[in-house]
């Protein structure tokens, strides 16, 4: 049983850092300094080698991922680089594998480890920061997110899978079914009696929707294998080039899921509909997405953001949970209350306004 809920977040990044200096026997490197870069689902070290190379190592969470899925993770990465979208590159140990298993020594914990080539470049953009006043830089950003997204689900659909090949599904099981990927996120333990009746609606409203779509003979056009993170964080730009990163959360899943996770945190920014429309507009210069299956853009919206619930009640008690619950909370309710008002019955749009 993981101990990690009982060690701070200070005392569990020391012990992350300590293995992952001690993994890089495994890839014959000299270490010349090790730093964080991100921590958050994964923690990811910059390492500076004494030969003046850099990589990036990624220390897995616990649990998050079968070594069948992250394999099968490294393996949709190296085909989406030979098909022509720039993500990043795999290092394998000098025995050849992809990844290693390193125990924990504080928690019992086996972890994955692994290696990538290091990118340069700056981010595309940040959501949270939110879009700013450039209009133009505006809709180039999300015009390259529409452009590869895709491009990336184009792939998807032509490619054929590996054996053996295992991913996790965003579908209707996975986003509101009974056990959700991320969590039963109408047991948040913060969300107020109002708010839990509230997304328990939306949740009732989007699996309908979910069923409905699922039905459809030209389904298999709009689902396949998704990145489930398309957000401006995750694609680093270098001169002319556009990297893809952070394939943690890949798997199966609906097209427009993809889009509703590009736009999901700036919803009620002034320039919403700017960034919305540029991203339709680059997703389209690539591949058909009929208007007929756009409008159901606001159901995968409403799904994202009870995953997000989901996300911190299976995080409660630490750090970034705490930090980001009142956050997503706010998000999530709010559009659930238009999403109800909007596609609810009058009885549940009634109920909801007098609350």
């Amino acid at each position: 049983m993981s101990l990690q809920s009982e060690i701070s977040q200070d005392e569990m990044l020391a012990n992350l850092q300590a293995l992952a200096l001690a993994s890089l026997q495994h890839w014959e490197i000299n270490c010349l300094n090790i730093s964080l870069i991100k921590y958050r689902e994964n923690a990811v070290f910059k390492v500076e080698t004494t030969n003046g190379n850099r990589f990036a190592l990624r220390v897995h969470r616990a649990g998050y991922h079968s070594d069948e899925a992250l394999h099968s993770e490294l393996q949709w990465m190296a085909a989406l680089q030979q098909f022509g979208i720039d993500v990043p590159v795999v290092v394998p140990t000098v025995t050849g594998d992809l990844f290693i298993l390193s125990t924990l020594p504080t928690t019992g914990d086996t972890l994955q480890i692994d290696l990538f080539e290091w990118i340069e470049g700056s981010q595309l953009g940040t959501a949270e920061g939110g879009l700013g006043d450039d209009v133009q830089q505006i809709e180039h950003t999300y015009r390259t997110i529409g452009s590869i997204a895709a491009r990336l689900h184009e792939h998807g659909k032509q490619w054929c899978l590996p054996a053996g090949f295992k991913r996790h599904a965003w579908d209707e099981n996975g986003l509101v079914g009974e056990q959700p990927f991320w969590g039963r996120f109408w047991e948040l333990g913060s969300l107020s009696t109002a708010q839990r009746e509230l997304i328990l609606t939306a949740r009732e409203i989007v699996r309908s929707e979910l069923q409905t779509m699922t039905t459809l003979p030209e389904h298999a056009d709009y689902y396949g294998l998704i990145h489930a993170d398309f957000v401006p964080e995750n694609l680093m730009l270098s001169g002319d080039t556009v990297r893809l990163l952070d394939f943690d959360d890949a798997g199966f899943g609906w097209h427009l899921f993809e889009l509703a996770t590009a736009l999901y945190f700036i919803r009620t920014d002034t320039n919403f509909t700017v960034a919305r429309d540029a991203l339709i507009e680059g997703y389209r210069a690539h591949r058909a997405l009929p208007d007929e299956v756009l409008a159901k853009l606001p159901v995968f919206m409403m799904a994202r953001g009870l995953t997000y619930l989901g996300w911190v009640h299976t995080r409660e008690g630490t750090d970034v949970a705490r930090e980001l619950a009142p956050f997503v909370t706010d998000l999530a309710c709010s559009l659930a209350t238009e999403f109800v008002e909007t596609h609810g019955n009058s009885n549940q749009a009634a109920h909801f306004a007098n609350h």
